[in-house]
């Protein structure tokens, strides 16, 4: 049987955001707009909805007088990446 795909991860910029961090300790604001070319609203916005799902945390700091965005991936958000990849593994099998 098809098991249920976690619809917060099914976006495919949030998904591309999880596969990023789960790679990296941590991953930068720029770093991650440049690897999956988001525009920076969208990631920003997506970012967010991660965060309050409690998969990835945000650090928000400056680096003399620019914003720095640091996002690191929770055990939480690993634990929901591994049962979505293990999901879509059904589909894939059949």
């Amino acid at each position: 049987m098809f098991r249920e795909l976690d619809p917060l991860l099914h976006s495919e910029l949030r998904l591309a955001v999880m596969s990023i961090l789960v790679g990296v300790e941590s991953a930068d604001f720029v770093y991650l707009r440049e690897e999956t070319g988001a525009t920076a609203g969208n990631l920003s916005v997506q970012i967010d909805k991660l965060r309050k799902a409690g998969y990835i945390s945000v650090e928000k700091s400056f680096r003399g007088k620019m914003p720095c965005t640091v996002c690191r991936i929770t055990e939480q958000g690993m634990d929901a990446f591994e049962a979505y990849v293990a999901a879509l593994q059904t589909y894939i099998k059949k």
